[in-house]
C-alpha cells in the first residue's frame, strides 16, 4: 500500500512541530507538499518531511493525488485557504481555532459542509480518560441535575516567554485573534460545550500580567450560562506558574473534579463513588486528535472528530466573551 499524500497548507502554528513528528512515525501517509507565504518556513518544513516545497497554494488545491490537507497558518489566513481546499474537495485538519469570530468561521463551516469532506480540528482534550467519563456519566444521569461546571487550561508561556521566536504572532490580535484567553481558554470551552450544549450568554474580563506581549491579554476569567441553565466557568492564561484543578462538575446527586490529573468522583447512584480516593475505573484515552483525523482520511471511523459547525461556534463563544470583556457586560448567543 502506498502512503496517502498530504499537503501541509501554511506551518506557523506552534503545533506544527508536534504533527510534523506524527506523521513521520506513520508509515500510511506522508506530505507531498508543502506551501507557506514565508518560503524560508516552507522549505524547513520541507526538508524536515521530505517533501516539495510549491509556491502557490492552487498547486495543491489541483493535485489530485492530494485528498487532504493540514492547515497550520496564521488564524486570519484560515479563510482563503479553507474555502479554496473545500471548494477542490479536500479533507481538512485545520488548526484551532476555526476563525477569527463568528462570520469567517460560519462561511468555513457551511462550505466544508456543503463539499462534503472529512474535517477535524485540534480539540484534543476530548480524547482525554476523564471528559469522557464525565461526559458519559452526565448521559446517566449520575450528578442528577447539574448546577455549575468549570474548567482551566492555563500555561506560564507568557512567563517564560514561550513566543518570542517564530511563534510570537501568536500574540498579535491582528493575526491571532485571541491572545491567551482565547488561544488556551477555546480548549477549555470545547469541553464545557462537548458537556454540557449550547451556551446562552456570556460575560468576562482578560488582563495582562506581565505585558510581555504588549497589550494582548495574558489571562482572563469567563462566565457562561449554557441553553439548559447550568452556569460555566472558564479560566485560561500564559501567566500560571501551576493549574492543578482543571475540571469541575457539581450536581443536585453528584460531584467530580480533576486535580493533578486524577479525577475525584461522588454519587449517590453509583456504587463506591463516596469522592475520597481517586477514581480509577476510567476508559481508554483515544488517539491524538491528529492522529484522529489522519485515521479517518485512511479509512478509518469518523465518528470522534470535531464537526466544522461545532469549532465554528466555540469560535462564535469565544469571540462573544471577548466583547463581553471589552463592553464590560453580558453578550448572548445567537
Amino acid at each position: 500500500m502506498q502512503p496517502l499524500e498530504l499537503g501541509l497548507v501554511g506551518a506557523a502554528h506552534i503545533h506544527t512541530p508536534n504533527f510534523i513528528k506524527r506523521i513521520l512515525a506513520r508509515e500510511d501517509v506522508r506530505v507531498k507538499s508543502v506551501w507557506d507565504h514565508d518560503l524560508v518556513r516552507a522549505e524547513r518544513r520541507a526538508a524536515e518531511l521530505g517533501a516539495a516545497v510549491v509556491t502557490s497554494p492552487d498547486a495543491i488545491w489541483e493535485d489530485g493525488a492530494i485528498p487532504a490537507v493540514i492547515v497550520c497558518s496564521e488564524t486570519d489566513r484560515h479563510e482563503p485557504l479553507v474555502l479554496a481546499a473545500a471548494g477542490s474537495g479536500k479533507h481538512l485538519f485545520v488548526e484551532k481555532p476555526l476563525g477569527m469570530g463568528h462570520a469567517d468561521a460560519k462561511r468555513m463551516a457551511d462550505a466544508i459542509d456543503a463539499a462534503g469532506v472529512i474535517f477535524q480540528t485540534g480539540y484534543f482534550m476530548r480524547g482525554q480518560p476523564v471528559h469522557q467519563f464525565l461526559r458519559e456519566q452526565i448521559g446517566l444521569g449520575t450528578f442528577g441535575q447539574i448546577t455549575r461546571v468549570r474548567h482551566s487550561n492555563c500555561h506560564s508561556g507568557s512567563l517564560g516567554r514561550w513566543f518570542d521566536t517564530e511563534w510570537l504572532w501568536m500574540t498579535d490580535l491582528a493575526q491571532a485573534g485571541v491572545g491567551a484567553f482565547g488561544d488556551l481558554g477555546t480548549h477549555s470551552l470545547d469541553i464545557l460545550m462537548w458537556l454540557m450544549g449550547d451556551v446562552a450568554r456570556v460575560t468576562s474580563t482578560v488582563d495582562t500580567a506581565v505585558a510581555h506581549y504588549g497589550p494582548t491579554d495574558e489571562f482572563g476569567e469567563g462566565l457562561l450560562v449554557f441553553a439548559n441553565g447550568v452556569v460555566g466557568t472558564l479560566a485560561a492564561g500564559w501567566v500560571d506558574v501551576q493549574n492543578p484543578v482543571t475540571a469541575l462538575i457539581s450536581g443536585t446527586e453528584g460531584h467530580a473534579y480533576v486535580c493533578e490529573d486524577k479525577l475525584y468522583f461522588k454519587s449517590s447512584s453509583v456504587e463506591g463513588a463516596d469522592g475520597k480516593l481517586p477514581w480509577l475505573e476510567l476508559p481508554a484515552a483515544w488517539p491524538h486528535a491528529f492522529d484522529l483525523f489522519l485515521d479517518a482520511v485512511t479509512g478509518g471511523a469518523t465518528d470522534r472528530l470535531v464537526t466544522a459547525q461545532e469549532a465554528a461556534a466555540r469560535s462564535t463563544v469565544m469571540e462573544a466573551m471577548y466583547a463581553a470583556a471589552s463592553a464590560k457586560t453580558w453578550v448572548s448567543i445567537g
